[in-house]
């Protein structure tokens, strides 16, 4: 995983809280632009949930192609998964006076937390990933994968493999993140066309491959007759393909939604059966292109919502993909 170098020193201001921070938005200068009209700006401010997901640093990796191609500055900022410091950060990139806020939240109060800063500060907001689940503010678009599609064909595919009928489990992510709420409905609308598919184990791992680990531990002890694993993520389907190939449980069938490259030697390998491969490198890119239009004038030209979809990844068809399709040219 490469490391890149650019604007990675910068560190967020020290604030005193939160409330300090909506404070100090309300007093902001910064205007929107008028409609139609360029901001001037070519500083753009990314403020990412983590650098340690794969999915993320490709995020990034697409942001800082697209932006270097277009002649236009990134100042990213990493939240290392605190609510809290996301906040700050967002603020921080406020008072650097940057054009447009480039936004994958670490949680969804985070979410609206942060977009009403930047709405209040005059600056436009692209989503990407995670969506904001409460508070008014406003967002210039939103781009994610379709993850009720995605979950849907995902588990369709999965109960065909064991004959629409049996026991299965699910791997959540961390409950009322939008993903989770999303790959949950895909999932369960696949259910309610396969009458004979029992869940007989809703657990949350929150997208941690050890955690799903030690839940799968658990679930394959008391229920002998499970057929498969749903995991929201690689990383969970990884992790209860690991906790059945260490209890001697074969022929089981696991799936995972992300299409990490691991993912791919893992189905190569036949230790997992499927993933739904989501495309960062490429919503990367196209937040940071929105964000240009936005900022040269042009943001009647984007879209509200920009789900991208998933490709199915299976044994017959992974040697038929490159993980960088999916994850950038330097995805290792």
């Amino acid at each position: 995983m490469n490391k890149r170098t650019l604007h990675r020193g910068l560190t967020a201001l020290a604030m005193a809280s939160v409330g300090a921070i909506a404070l100090a938005a309300c007093s902001s200068t910064v205007p929107a632009p008028a409609e139609g009209e360029a901001s001037g700006s070519k500083v753009i401010g990314v403020s990412i949930a983590d650098q340690k997901s794969l999915f993320y640093v490709a995020a990034v990796d697409g942001m800082e192609q697209a932006a270097e191609e277009a002649g236009y500055e990134l100042v990213v900022l990493s939240a290392d998964n605190d609510a809290t410091k996301q906040v700050n950060q967002v603020q921080d990139l406020i008072t650097q006076n940057v054009g447009v806020l480039i936004y994958t939240p670490q949680d969804a109060t985070a979410a609206a937390a942060g977009v009403k800063l930047a709405n209040d500060a005059g600056v436009p907001v692209v989503a990407v990933d995670q969506k904001p689940e409460s508070g008014d503010g406003k967002l210039a678009t939103y781009i994610a994968t379709d993850s009720v599609k995605a979950a849907y064909e995902l588990c369709t595919w999965m109960f065909d493999q064991i004959g629409n009928a049996g026991d299965i489990a699910v791997l959540q992510g961390p409950l009322g993140a939008t993903a989770e709420l999303q790959r949950t409905e895909g999932c369960k609308k696949a259910l309610d066309e396969n009458p004979d598919v029992t869940v007989v184990a809703w657990e949350s791992a929150g997208w941690d491959e050890t955690q799903a680990f030690e839940a799968s531990q658990n679930i394959l002890t008391a229920n002998p007759n499970l057929k498969a694993i749903f995991g929201e993520s690689d990383a969970m389907a990884l992790g209860a393909a690991k906790a059945a190939k260490q209890a001697g449980r074969d022929g089981l069938t696991f799936g995972g939604i992300d299409g990490f490259p691991t993912m791919f030697d893992a189905i190569d390998e036949g230790l997992v059966q499927a993933t739904m491969a989501q495309q960062p490198y490429l919503m990367g890119q196209i937040a940071v292109q929105n964000a240009i239009s936005i900022l040269e004038g042009d943001g009647d030209s984007v879209p509200e919502l920009q789900y991208q979809d998933t490709v199915l990844v299976t044994k017959e068809n992974v040697a038929d993909n490159d993980p960088a399709k999916f994850y950038g040219p330097d995805f290792k």
